[in-house]
């Protein structure tokens, strides 16, 4: 796997100038293999959401060896130089582009409507084209477990969560946290900042510690792509979970667990249905059933009982029986969210522009 940053990129850029980044294609020959082009938000660590999407690639390039080509470029800041080098790697040759970020969605979908011989998927959009899937985890499955365990394990009654941006996405995760905390513990409160940023360590962590200082002893690291959040926690003594990969090691002692994705299913048969010919733009928006979302690492300190009911009510989440996000449910306002008998549809939640009754932190306007 080939890791590009931004500077090296754009380097490349500069030298066969612009004509050349958006001129004719090469030709793509049926034997050589087929590039595929994961582009990224942030550096490539150890933990976070460009190493789940990376990892998740892993299994692809064992199924097809040489057949494939992958190249990581990460580091690329939402905007116009995401947009200058998604065109430049489809312009090399790559058929297979992996839009890794919210904010490359105008971009990459005027790539792949341009050229129907390449295949987009597109990280937490909503667009759909012939050749363009965004994809998006039900992380709202797995943080709505760790909520019944946070407010078991809490003493205040106070939990937070430090996130990246107010999109659906990551609305849905905190509304679910909420109401499976308020399932084990019905007036607790859940208190939120938004850090507007995927990779921000310093500000993550001032965030962390603002929450403490609210009395939130359980935090939710939404969305981070770096352990800070985590790291402060236990040097505090806080419990705290986060998204995407396992963050244990930086807090052998307080990790609650861990909302894990692994990509490498939905990966692998977009890339098959790529080579045979057949893919087709889709709303894939993945959870426990389709083995994408997992928790992991849980704590040994959620007491057994607990743990038991918590198995109970993900097994009915993967078969269908049961969903975080059925009435009735009040919004933060009061107002009804979710009726009583009614249980909100995949597209209501990607759409989802409100909080639930017991976070106390408005949503950014």
């Amino acid at each position: 796997m080939t890791n590009l940053t931004r500077r090296t990129l754009m380097k490349g850029i500069a030298a066969t100038g612009l004509a050349g980044a958006f001129g004719s294609r090469a030709a793509f020959a049926t034997d050589e293999p087929l590039g595929i082009t994961l582009v990224i938000p942030s550096p490539i660590g150890d933990v976070g959401w460009g190493r789940a999407l990376a990892a998740g690639l892993e299994p692809v390039k064992a199924a097809y060896g040489d057949k494939v080509k992958v190249t990581v470029i990460e580091n690329i800041a939402e905007g116009p130089d995401a947009d200058r080098i998604m065109n430049k790697t489809v312009a090399d040759g790559n058929k297979f582009l992996i839009a890794g970020s919210f904010g490359y969605q105008n971009g990459a979908l005027q790539i792949a409507r341009r050229d129907p011989s390449v295949t987009v998927l597109h990280a937490s959009g909503f667009q759909v084209a012939p050749n363009f899937s965004p994809f998006a985890a039900k992380y709202f499955q797995g943080t709505y477990l760790l909520g019944m365990a946070a407010a078991t394990l809490s003493k205040t009654g106070k939990l937070g969560s430090v996130s990246a941006f107010a999109i659906p996405e990551l609305i849905t995760s905190i509304n679910a946290f909420t109401l499976g905390a308020q399932a084990v513990r019905p007036d607790i409160e859940v208190s939120v900042v938004w850090v507007n940023s995927w990779f921000d360590p310093a500000k993550e962590q001032e965030a962390a510690k603002a929450l403490m200082a609210q009395k939130c002893d359980v935090i939710f690291s939404n969305a981070q792509d770096t352990p800070s959040v985590i790291s402060a926690c236990e040097e505090a003594g806080i419990y705290a979970f986060n998204l995407n990969s396992s963050m244990k090691s930086y807090a052998p002692k307080t990790y609650l667990g861990c909302v894990a994705t692994d990509w490498s299913p939905f990966f692998k048969a977009s890339v098959d249905a790529h080579v045979a010919g057949t893919f087709e733009g889709a709303n894939a928006f993945l959870g426990v059933t389709d083995k994408v979302v997992k928790v992991v690492d849980w704590s040994p300190d959620v007491p057994a009982e607990v743990m038991t009911k918590i198995k109970e009510i993900e097994a009915k989440i993967a078969d269908g029986s049961f969903s975080p996000f059925a009435g009735p449910i009040a919004k933060a306002d009061g107002s009804e969210g979710v009726a009583s008998g009614a249980t909100l549809s995949d597209g209501e939640i990607v759409a989802m522009d409100w909080h639930v009754k017991g976070v106390t932190t408005p949503l950014p306007k």
